[in-house]
């Protein structure tokens, strides 16, 4: 596989991992009556067990890219979290133009922004503590 080719396929397995991974768990807790149908509000403690679980996706989502990238595994990983950045930024912009308060509660849609970040680092840091070689960022 061509290296162009191998990076934009590394990030673009950690994204989805992270957004798959978020949205089969969003339907498999409807599903199984955790999470209320919509229009139904959700209470600020199932909000709290929505944004835990999207932390560890996008933990993984970071191991994922690093594991799969062909060289230069941080930059791999700063892309991914650009990514993740920009559509956090993207969902908060869509919770205040859409309804705001109605949709539940703001600190959710800014939790997942500030989570982006710091856990797609975490994700990266795991995958290379287990490839010791691949610690250099040549």
């Amino acid at each position: 596989m061509k290296p162009l080719l191998a990076s934009a396929v590394a990030v673009a397995a950690g994204f989805l991992v992270t957004a798959v991974a978020s949205v089969v768990t969003d339907a498999a807790m409807r599903a199984g009556s955790i999470f209320p149908s919509s229009p139904e509000r959700m209470s600020d403690a199932l909000y709290a067990l929505a944004a835990a679980y999207r932390a560890l996706f996008t933990v993984a989502g970071g191991y994922v890219t690093v594991r799969l990238a062909p060289s230069r595994p941080w930059r791999h990983a700063w892309i991914l979290a650009g990514i993740g950045l920009l559509a956090a930024v993207i969902g908060v912009i869509a919770f205040y133009r859409i309804g705001g308060a109605q949709l539940g509660p703001a600190w959710y849609p800014l939790s997942i922004l500030i989570e982006a970040v710091p856990c797609i680092w975490v994700g990266a840091r795991m995958a290379l503590g287990t490839n010791a070689e691949r610690r250099v960022d040549a």
